[in-house]
């Protein structure tokens, strides 16, 4: 695996982006200054996309449902003490990923991770897709059922945390530092947990893909 190709996306600031985050921040500030309505500007803006990564994290749809209402109920009582320190995405979706990760411990849900949706820029994701579209593959039904509960069991074998990361960055598309904001955590500590999950995932996946 090419780690430097692998573990290179970060996040770069641009001014579509930034323009966004200000946007947000107009907002935020009407809802702080009492214009309670505004908030569901942001409720239409960003319940899909966390609903994405709930999902992803939980294979639960009705869970995925409360944990997205709980994460923007959450950010509505807390609305007075968001000063805009980082966007206001990045502060959701960190309200909405500790949620998960809290209600997974408690409930030690299995989680499921689709194939369908990793990046393909990374070698062994682009090696997995290429063996799944194989349409020449007399078992390719059977070989397809069969990599996914093995990509569901190598899952399994990595920490919340580490199953949380490689989630962010393969399915929703995060960059290293907004991933770092969203867990609390260094840029470091990312990459490194990144670079882990992919080489468990690597080694558990290597027997199918060379196939």
């Amino acid at each position: 695996m090419d780690a430097a190709k692998t573990l290179g996306k970060t996040l770069v600031a641009s001014p579509e982006r930034q323009l966004e985050a200000d946007t947000d921040m107009e907002i935020v500030r009407r809802v702080q200054e009492g214009d309670v309505a505004a908030f569901d500007q942001l409720v239409l803006k960003y319940r899909a996309r966390v609903y994405g990564v709930v999902y992803n994290l939980t294979s639960n749809r009705e869970d995925a449902a409360d944990l997205t209402q709980d994460a923007f109920i959450k950010s509505f009582q807390s609305i007075n003490r968001f000063q805009g320190q980082s966007s206001f995405f990045t502060w959701l979706y960190r309200i909405a990923v500790n949620s998960t990760l809290t209600h997974l411990r408690k409930n030690r849900l299995r989680t499921f991770f689709s194939f369908e949706k990793i990046n393909t820029e990374d070698k062994v994701s682009a090696e997995v897709v290429a063996a799944l579209t194989d349409d020449n593959s007399a078992d390719h039904e059977t070989f397809a059922r069969e990599l996914q509960e093995k990509l569901n069991e190598a899952m399994q074998k990595l920490s919340i945390r580490h199953r949380t990361v490689i989630t962010l960055f393969e399915i929703d598309g995060l960059g290293h530092q907004e991933i770092a904001e969203i867990m609390n955590c260094s840029v470091g500590t990312v990459r490194s947990r990144l670079h882990y999950a992919k080489q468990l995932l690597q080694s558990e996946l290597q027997p199918y893909i060379r196939r």
